[in-house]
């Protein structure tokens, strides 16, 4: 299913490209959702999670020779108090690096298109790390120095780390728990009920109730469009459908209230 190019793909505010980012819990969708969003809107630009960098981390301290390499985000599940501190260092890392990387060159003229992130610097902190803490596998001490750098960057970097809005899939975990175990990735075997239910509630905490504290003014007010997929949409082509026309309407009204004056999105909050 294909769209043509219309007033969902063009600019964001102040004349730059839209940018969102695809949230979610663990296998409620995201990758399919991706793939239907690029055979619906092939001008957009989308960036997909970095699995196989974090399957495959270069374990000889050189990135050009690989000698061996270590699989980060397995040795994460096995030993989360050992490496959840890693793996969110090395995750937000690569996640920053995505969103700093600019679009394909397009001709003159031609308006920017939607650029759509697997997942975000945000969500790297105020879901996952966030509930590493409070699970108690990272410790006060590292939570506290992940927080003061990740603030600090995105300080630095202000509206070319911003978001102009959140796609949030939403389905229950008992749902995202079958989707895993049918997708059947080795690393998350170990992954039981619980830690998708906890994860689950992070998201609705932060993206639709709206009680976590934040620390942007751009992911504390930034427009979230709730994507219901709890049902099996990747072979409904009337789901498909109904989900592709809610992101469109989204990204439309999204670029309706373009203000190329808009404070910077990176102030910081009060603590």
């Amino acid at each position: 299913m294909t769209r043509e190019s219309g007033s969902g793909g063009g600019m964001g505010r102040g004349g730059a490209a839209l940018r969102l980012a695809l949230e979610g819990n663990i296998a409620v969708g995201k990758s399919t959702f991706l793939k239907l969003l690029g055979a619906t809107f092939p001008e957009w630009h989308l960036v997909t999670e970095p699995v196989a960098q974090w399957q495959k981390v270069p374990a000889s301290g050189a990135a050009q020779v690989a000698v061996g390499s270590a699989n980060l985000l397995q040795m994460m599940y096995q030993e989360p108090a050992r490496w959840s501190y890693t793996f969110q260092t090395f995750s937000c890392l690569g996640r920053l690096k995505a969103m700093l990387e600019p679009p394909p060159e397009r001709p003159p003229g031609t308006p920017h298109p939607v650029q759509v992130f697997e997942r975000s610097v945000y969500s790297d902190r105020y879901i996952f790390a966030k509930n590493l803490f409070e699970a108690g596998h990272l410790q006060p001490l590292e939570w506290t120095i992940y927080q003061d750098w990740h603030g600090f960057l995105l300080r630095q970097l202000g509206p070319r780390a911003a978001l102009h809005g959140f796609l949030y899939l939403r389905a229950t975990p008992q749902t995202c728990l079958e989707r895993l175990r049918r997708r059947a990735r080795s690393e998350e075997s170990g992954i039981q009920l619980r830690y998708l239910q906890q994860l689950h509630a992070q998201h609705e905490h932060w993206l639709v109730e709206k009680t976590t504290k934040v620390h942007f003014e751009d992911v504390k007010d930034a427009p979230v469009l709730v994507l219901d997929v709890d049902k099996d949409f990747e072979h409904d082509v009337a789901v498909q459908g109904v989900l592709m026309a809610q992101v469109e309407e989204f990204a439309v009204a999204l670029r309706a209230e373009a203000s190329p004056s808009r404070p910077d999105p990176h102030r910081a909050l009060e603590p």
